[in-house]
């Protein structure tokens, strides 16, 4: 499996993957990186929050984005360099994700590519937006 290089790729280019946020993934998460902030581990605390119950890691629903970068946009052989995220809604267990991922511009004689990034729940409700900088795999 091989990315794509930056002659490959033109403005306006999409991708995007899908994915069912699910009580394991979110106990996976707070193990993996050990943030076992009650907002995401412990009901009857989470109930006492602005939520009014448990919710995802924001980071979790963001490294969807990392992983359409990796596999799909530019794909195999990019180098993340950078990431301005907005967290503008809660993600709840049960959520489906959809993270896309646009191409807003190109620095071709630096390998660059700067991304639109954008996480939606089933709904269609945006709940993430930001912009990646990434570095395309070198032919």
């Amino acid at each position: 499996m091989v990315g794509k290089s930056i002659d490959e790729i033109r403005l306006g280019d999409k991708a995007y993957m899908e994915k069912t946020i699910s009580e394991t993934d979110v106990y996976l998460y707070a193990g993996i990186t050990g943030d076992f902030n009650p907002a995401h581990i412990n009901q009857v605390e989470a109930e006492k929050t602005l939520f009014k119950g448990r919710i995802a890691h924001g980071m979790l629903s963001a490294g969807l984005i990392s992983a359409v970068l990796g596999t799909e946009l530019p794909g195999p052989g990019t180098i993340y360099l950078g990431q301005e995220l907005k967290f503008l809604a809660p993600v709840r267990i049960g959520d489906t994700i959809k993270a896309e991922v646009e191409v807003v511009d190109m620095i071709t004689e630096k390998n660059r590519i700067k991304l639109r990034t954008c996480c939606y729940n089933q709904d269609g409700k945006m709940v993430i937006d930001g912009f990646a900088t990434v570095m395309p795999r070198v032919k």
